[in-house]
């Protein structure tokens, strides 16, 4: 399965994705693998995960679904639906975001502020779900340039060329799949942190 992936023809564009997205998943596992290494240290202070984070992992995972439906409907030329779906999903991923930020207020709360005090197992949330915001900024980048694009066309006749336009379909492809790839890496520290905590 894994020689299918990179016998399938692509361009240099999506070969960059797909190592980008390889080499991004290494360095998480790499650190939760060091999360999980360091468990038995003195330093390793139990929490209780934020409540918040579900909420979080809640709206990337409709995100993920509206993106989907969105990719339909553009291939159905249902314009209006496009659009509509995408904004939907920006708007989702800013809600992941303010839910992130104040889950890590509640760990600040159990008086785990980043650093020293934290402790080893509050510092590696700290860092992973850092690292994973971070990278979701760049998808919520290159979301916010597709959505731009297409609502920035008035006529279902500029709406139709804009869709038949490669770099179009281009970027929408690649944003979809640095999407998902974000929501499955979520989904993946969030049962992670979810078992140890």
């Amino acid at each position: 399965m894994l020689l299918k992936i990179f016998q399938k023809k692509r361009d240099y564009q999506e070969n960059l994705l797909l190592f980008a997205m390889i080499g991004m998943a290494l360095v998480f596992l790499v650190i939760t693998l060091a999360y999980l290494a360091r468990k038995n240290s003195e330093d390793w202070v139990d929490f209780k995960m934020p409540k918040l984070f579900s909420f979080s992992t809640f709206f990337i995972l409709v995100s993920s679904y509206t993106l989907y439906v969105a990719n339909n409907a553009f291939e159905k030329q249902d314009f209006f639906t496009y659009k509509y779906l995408l904004g939907t999903t920006f708007v989702l991923g800013l809600f992941f975001m303010v839910c992130q930020y104040f889950g890590w207020k509640q760990l600040e709360a159990q008086g785990l502020f980043f650093g020293k005090k934290a402790g080893a197992a509050a510092n590696f949330l700290y860092l992973l779900s850092g690292l994973h915001l971070l990278h979701l900024v760049a998808g919520m980048i290159a979301l916010w340039i597709v959505f731009w694009k297409a609502i920035k066309r008035e006529s279902y006749i500029d709406d139709f060329i804009h869709a038949v336009n490669p770099p179009t379909q281009k970027r929408l492809k690649l944003t979809t799949q640095f999407w998902h790839f974000l929501d499955f890496l979520w989904l993946y520290l969030y049962i992670l942190f979810s078992i140890q905590h």
